[in-house]
């Protein structure tokens, strides 16, 4: 974008010493934020149990985390352009450690709500500041492709060690439990960032401007809350006044960066073709795959009768796939095209949501597995390159903003895809004929009707779980097949907006 920088390919900047341990910093990071998201789900009964929250405090022990991460995300990501990355990072870092203990030994709902609120404020410090030191550490474009490659790789194990992990200690330990895992992490990651992770930071960041952060927070988050809220209770008056709430902030928030001299994010970023094609690229690949992956761990566990840890298990072909793509997805994308291995990625991952409107009760797991894996295969070519492409259509002073953006475009993504997808399963489930005297709680989801049919008889049980399970089923079956329109669709429009896309402009 500029002449005015340095070659990418000078000497100095490929060679630059340590920056492959610094790069082993980063994945710490990394890994630590994909497992605590996935953890919680599988402690969220023992939680229940202990701490006897209501239901209302149960969603908010479960969402609060994600509602602050992403309303946080721009906003951390623009602080560590101006205070410097590695402080933010290590001091986000130090933070999510410390929190992690709160939430481990939270003795009310109130508390583990507050927790998981203050962690969501420390992890929305940890994915942008990686990414863009890893913009700032790997000026080559091809090493920082395999850099950016190894970060998505290792988001991705981490998706499959969460469930893993958390099922294994929940079978042995407390809930707890699962929250301090973080801390060996942390301090392994504190002690060698200090040393290894160079600082990095905009020359002529300008003020952080308060007025926006409030804007950015209250918009992304009151947009997130209405969806899910919409998704979970269906239309109430709470719902449209918190979306509505939302996007006023939101308007607001872009029409002041529009004025401001130095912006919190610099609004012209979106004129870059490539960069807005990523990101709208990312948003809708994750809102079809989320509501996929969260029911299909309802459906290894309530309808299989799989273990929390045989369904973590399960699961591991998608990471496998993701992590063994994300290690040549650069490459590939010299070798052929950006467009072609973003949109060849995301037709696999559709044709791969597509093959499972196919599922029943009684599928075998090697449909499921190979399904898993093209999955994991498609997503680990398109999110790498997306990511490289992202940081490739930016300035190095804007790293940071920048990959708040990207990883904003997942929450927003998770979100609606829940909603969307979650609404499709949820209509279809509540219709199922039950037998006379089953308590409403079963109609509102499986879960429910497990635990209903503990205190029924066991005729009246079995055929309470047979017509539940056979409708969860259906639900998910059309909500696959509606992932897969999704996905195949980006494919297509991917094709067109990334024409010309190039993983070697970087700036």
């Amino acid at each position: 974008m500029t002449s005015t920088l340095r070659p990418a390919t000078t000497p100095e900047a490929v060679k630059r010493p340590g920056r492959w341990l610094a790069l082993s910093v980063l994945v710490l990071a990394v890994l630590l934020v994909a497992v605590d998201a996935t953890v919680l789900g599988l402690a969220t009964p023992y939680i229940s149990e202990d701490l006897r929250p209501t239901g209302t405090q149960l969603l908010w022990i479960g969402d609060v985390y994600s509602f602050v991460i992403a309303g946080l995300l721009v906003s951390m990501g623009s602080l560590g352009d101006r205070i410097g990355r590695k402080r933010i990072l290590l001091g986000g870092a130090t933070a999510f450690g410390a929190i992690s203990v709160l939430n481990a030994y939270a003795g009310t709902p109130e508390v583990l709500i507050l927790a998981r609120a203050l962690l969501g404020v420390a992890g929305a410090t940890l994915m942008p500041a990686t990414l863009a030191l890893i913009r700032n550490l790997f000026h080559d474009p091809r090493e920082r492709s395999l850099a950016i490659g190894v970060w998505g790789a290792t988001a991705s194990a981490g998706t499959a060690v969460g469930p893993i992990t958390g099922g294994f200690l929940l079978e042995h330990f407390w809930w707890g439990s699962v929250f301090l895992i973080n801390l060996p992490v942390m301090a392994v990651l504190v002690l060698v960032g200090i040393r290894s992770l160079p600082e990095s930071k905009n020359p002529a960041p300008g003020p952080w401007d308060v007025p926006s952060v409030a804007l950015s927070l209250v918009g992304v988050i009151g947009v997130v809350y209405a969806v899910k809220e919409l998704a979970t209770h269906g239309f109430t008056w709470p719902t449209p006044a918190a979306g509505a709430l939302g996007a006023a902030a939101l308007t607001g928030f872009v029409r002041r960066q529009l004025t401001l001299p130095t912006p919190l994010l610099d609004m012209r970023l979106f004129r870059n073709r490539g960069f807005s094609a990523a990101v709208l690229a990312d948003l809708l690949t994750v809102l079809g795959l989320s509501g996929l992956v969260f029911f299909l761990s309802q459906y290894l566990q309530l309808v299989q009768g799989r273990s929390p840890f045989e369904a973590g298990l399960a699961e591991i072909p998608a990471a496998a796939g993701a992590v063994a793509t994300g290690l040549v997805a650069g490459r590939a994308a010299r070798r052929h095209s950006v467009r072609a291995v973003v949109s060849g990625g995301l037709a696999a991952v559709g044709l791969a949501l597509g093959s499972l409107t196919l599922i029943t009760e009684t599928t075998g797991y090697p449909l499921l597995g190979t399904a898993l894996l093209v999955v994991g295969v498609g997503a680990g070519f398109s999110f790498t390159v997306t990511a490289d492409v992202i940081l490739s259509s930016v300035p190095k002073d804007q790293a940071g903003a920048a990959s708040a953006v990207s990883e904003t475009a997942y929450e927003l993504g998770a979100a609606l895809g829940i909603a969307i997808l979650g609404t499709i399963v949820t209509g279809v489930y509540r219709g199922f004929p039950a037998p006379a005297g089953t308590p409403s709680r079963a109609h509102e989801s499986l879960g429910g009707a497990v635990e209903a049919a503990h205190a029924m008889s066991p005729e009246s049980a079995e055929r309470l779980l047979s017509s539940a399970r056979g409708a969860f089923v259906d639900g998910l079956s059309l909500a696959a097949g509606a992932g897969a329109a999704v996905l195949l669709a980006t494919a297509i429009a991917a094709w067109f907006m990334l024409r010309g896309q190039r993983l070697d402009n970087a700036v």
